[in-house]
């Protein structure tokens, strides 16, 4: 099988429908520049969310316990496999955050020294509210723990949220591919139509299936990465030069995983599949099922 042979014609595919073509690599384009979008944004809003998450602390208040309790209630923390991070506040010490918060206006309060001694936990952000929720439900019949509270209903709240955003955009993604996929199928069977005569002819001397269907396979692909690296430069303009100009008080959007080239090895590697894929569904089809029978 000659290689030469083979990305030649699929270039001249590309050349002998150039309406069909130019479809299918713009179809592609917008159906990666929108996923490399979506997927920039959708990274943004996770690490925003996470960071909130963060911030969400869980308190262990605790009844007037003698040291030797405080440190057993501490151990049975420390195995929590959601608590990260563990801070003791005592007594004399949630008197001086309270000075410290509310000013002289209370410094009588604050030094009949009412307020409990509390253990100040920072979980897992990876944690879902029903498993935080089944810890605080397990640290309040703790022997010596007289409440446990954390901001429940913001955590269901932007939990909630961040799962109907994860569920949009992924359904957003997948009728975009689809579409994409569906474009490309077409272009290259219109290619495969024109050429007909050609496949039948080249039956008729030996050809192998194979052998026919690579060099729309091809073409194909050769789509994918023309629209592949034109949506990639369009993420960098969009994101690198008219966001911040346009919409400054936005602030610049980190790219994921902290790295340019994580999405943009993905954007390319996408479209190109995706050119290979619609190309490979349309060239066995149509080559093998309706051309080879006839």
């Amino acid at each position: 099988m000659s290689i030469k042979y083979i990305v030649r014609e699929g270039f001249t595919g590309i050349k002998r429908t150039k309406l069909a073509a130019t479809t299918s690599i713009f179809s592609l384009f917008i159906a990666v520049l929108l996923l490399g979008v979506l997927t920039r944004i959708g990274f943004n809003v996770y690490s925003q969310a996470m960071s909130i998450k963060d911030l969400i602390e869980v308190e262990v208040f605790l009844l007037d316990v003698d040291e030797r309790t405080t440190d057993q209630i501490r151990q049975q923390l420390e195995d929590e496999e959601l608590v990260q991070e563990i801070t003791y506040i005592s007594k004399d010490s949630a008197s001086a955050v309270m000075r410290r918060e509310f000013g002289a206006g209370v410094e009588e309060l604050a030094e009949l020294n009412f307020l409990p001694a509390s253990f100040r936990l920072n979980v897992d952000t990876d944690a879902g509210a029903e498993e935080i929720e089944s810890m605080v439900s397990r640290l309040s019949d703790i022997r010596g723990v007289d409440e446990v509270e954390y901001n429940a209903v913001l955590l269901r709240m932007m939990e909630s949220n961040l799962n109907t955003f994860s569920l949009i955009v992924g359904g957003i993604g997948i009728l975009i591919l689809l579409a994409a996929l569906i474009l490309v199928y077409n272009t290259i069977r219109l290619t495969i139509y024109a050429k007909r005569d050609l496949i039948r002819a080249m039956k008729l001397v030996g050809a192998t299936n194979k052998f026919i269907r690579s060099p729309f396979i091809v073409e194909g692909i050769l789509q994918g990465l023309i629209a592949g690296t034109l949506a990639l430069l369009s993420v960098f303009v969009i994101f690198e030069f008219a966001v911040p100009f346009y919409l400054s008080d936005l602030g610049t959007l980190s790219w994921p995983f902290g790295r340019w080239y994580y999405l943009a090895g993905a954007m390319l590697i996408l479209s190109v599949s995706m050119g290979w894929w619609g190309s490979r569904w349309a060239a066995r089809r149509f080559i093998e099922e309706t051309y080879i029978s006839d």
